[in-house]
Parts: C-alpha cells; sequence; structure tokens
C-alpha cells in the first residue's frame, strides 16, 4: 500500500496534471508528469477508469500492482513531481509482475530517477 503522504489529492491537482504535465505514454499506461518545482515528496495518482473494465476487482488490480511498482522506487524517485498514471485497456492483460515491470520501464523512459 502507498503511504498517504505520496498519494495525489484534489481533483485540481489531477487536472493540473494533465494540463500542464508532459504526457509519456508506455505499452498499457501513460504517465504525466508536473514538476512542481520544489522539495517535497513526490504524489502519485492512478486513474482506471469503468472504460477499461466495469469490474471494480480488475480496476483494483491493476492500482495496486501500479502502487507496488512505485512504492519499490520511492527512494530512487526524484522529488518535487506530481504523477499520474492513465491505465490503457491492454493492462488488464498483463500479469501483476509485467505491470510492475512495465511501471519501473515507465519511470525510466521519463526521466524520473535520482
Amino acid at each position: 500500500m502507498l503511504a498517504t503522504k505520496y498519494t495525489l489529492k484534489g481533483v485540481s491537482r489531477f487536472e493540473r496534471v494533465e494540463k500542464m504535465g508532459e504526457i509519456t505514454q508506455s505499452d498499457s499506461f501513460g504517465i504525466a508528469v508536473f514538476d512542481r518545482k520544489d522539495a517535497d515528496v513526490s504524489s502519485f495518482g492512478f486513474i482506471v477508469s469503468n472504460k477499461i473494465s466495469p469490474e471494480s476487482t480488475n480496476r483494483n488490480r491493476v492500482k495496486r500492482a501500479m502502487k507496488a511498482a512505485v512504492r519499490y522506487e520511492l527512494g530512487q524517485l526524484k522529488s518535487g513531481q506530481d504523477i499520474v498514471f492513465l491505465a490503457k485497456q491492454k493492462i488488464l492483460r498483463k500479469s501483476t509482475e509485467e505491470i510492475i515491470n512495465e511501471v519501473r520501464i515507465a519511470l525510466k523512459e521519463a526521466n524520473l530517477y535520482k
């Protein structure tokens, strides 16, 4: 479980990231990154819409996998970022391990490591 201090909260913050952030596409999701230019810890949000799957168990499995990957990498990630993961339909066909590996690769490609 991702600690509360790392969780992106508030519709306005999600909208700011999606409008003003840089978007990087992965095979199963997109990552929108907004640099707050401060020293606070980075915040993460996860969007898995009903269009991806109408079943909440599938949506929650995907969110848990992405959160686990972020939690494993927290110590190595830059501070001062707001990051939103936007799931695509393809993610449902991937196992938890595949999602975790893809998140790690996408974070490297988005240049989010220290």
